[in-house]
């Protein structure tokens, strides 16, 4: 009798430990999803090298305690997200307008970390432009997209990069990222975007005559997709004089060009800094390292962007966190409808739409709005405040 009490005693506390074991394992497993200034998450791919120092915990919301929780739930859906599923437009506007009732602070501690993450990945400081710090003479360079292909860095074409990275001043205190978006339209956000010290533009965009009310003029660099320079002017070397007109509107600044991606992007990409150069413009032509963006593109990847190549604007947005203490984008909206559920255009200027499976655009913005939330730069969504 007394043996057979043994072993329930026995089995009773093996049972209530293997119990124990099991809860405390259920709990780790629900306190590892969500997310907590100060930890490094996995979840969504967001894989980033240990750190030798913890970020204190910092909270953004500093209102009162109702919406205190409520950004808190806006925070955990953000950050566990599974951008392996598709989500409707309505779905990221509904995000958009919740986030919206969350106070924005810039949280320094987040903005270095993810910033030392660009840097050891890609050094944008030194990788982003070809120059001739980084691309030696008599060199080949592999093209970033047709990777298959090579071409030889002769002396006429190591003469047309810089001896370094162009951008003097860096890092620059306040920038502003300008995407096309249609939501810009009657945004009036023009004076605050030139108020930033380095204004970033993409593909060539009409700043000038009233829209400069919503968008600005002031541009300090500004990318050159050779499509729409082979398309606006076909024969440039034929209508030089309209094309440098054009680009004088963009006053002193770069035009960025991605020369060595295709090779078909070669020719006119080297035919723009001929013809800016001949003609003394205030324009310098400059060219995206490829071996920058094929490392940019692999950061991406790891954090869920699976797509055939990044559009334009995350990759100036990258660049730009590590060459600005603060950024802030504007136009950034990759949908038909604006935050009120109205239809816009896809551009502020026209409704040509990107072709289709070429870039994961509501991949890239959820990416953005979770930096946004953490504070690691701003987005700009509806109408600027007047100053």
């Amino acid at each position: 009798m007394r043996g057979r009490n043994m072993k329930k005693t026995l089995f009773l506390l093996l049972g209530t430990s293997l119990l124990l074991f099991i809860l405390t394992v259920w709990l780790s497993i629900g306190e590892s999803a969500r997310y907590r200034s100060g930890t490094v998450t996995s979840r969504v791919g967001l894989v980033k090298p240990e750190l030798s120092y913890t970020v204190p915990s910092q909270s953004n919301y500093t209102t009162s305690p109702v919406i205190s929780s409520f950004c808190r739930d806006v925070e955990d859906r953000l950050l566990t997200v599974s951008l392996k599923k598709r989500y409707s437009e309505d779905y990221y506007i509904q995000t958009v307008n919740e986030l919206q009732n969350c106070t924005w602070q810039k949280r320094p501690q987040e903005y270095s970390k993810f910033r030392l993450y660009l840097s050891t990945c890609c050094n944008g400081l030194k990788n982003f432009i070809v120059s001739q710090n980084n691309t030696s003479l008599g060199s080949n360079i592999t093209y970033e997209v047709e990777s298959k292909k090579k071409i030889l860095i002769a002396e006429e074409i190591y003469r047309m990069f810089p001896k370094s990275q162009p951008f003097v001043g860096a890092p620059f205190k306040q920038c502003a990222v300008v995407g096309n978006g249609g939501i810009l339209a009657n945004s009036g956000c023009g004076a605050e975007i030139d108020q930033s010290d380095f204004v970033f533009r993409c593909n060539l965009p009409p700043t000038w005559g009233n829209i400069s009310v919503d968008v600005g003029n002031k541009t300090n660099l500004v990318t050159v997709n050779p499509s729409i320079i082979s398309r606006k002017y076909r024969k440039l070397n034929k209508v030089k004089n309209v094309f440098l007109k054009n680009v004088s509107n963009y006053g002193y600044s770069f035009l960025l060009l991605p020369a060595f991606s295709y090779s078909s992007n070669t020719a006119i990409s080297f035919e723009v800094h001929r013809i800016l150069e001949k003609n003394q413009a205030k324009q310098k032509a400059i060219f995206f390292h490829p071996y920058y963006l094929k490392n940019l593109a692999q950061f991406w990847k790891g954090r869920g962007v699976r797509a055939y190549r990044l559009s334009t604007g995350l990759m100036i947005t990258s660049a730009a966190i590590e060459l600005c203490e603060e950024v802030k984008l504007y136009g950034f909206w990759p949908f038909s409808k604006n935050q009120e559920g109205k239809p816009i255009s896809h551009h502020y200027y026209d409704n040509i739409l990107p072709k289709p499976g070429f870039h994961a655009m509501p991949k890239e913005f959820y990416q953005v709005l979770q930096l946004h939330h953490k504070g690691v730069l701003r987005l700009q969504i509806g109408k600027c405040e007047k100053r």
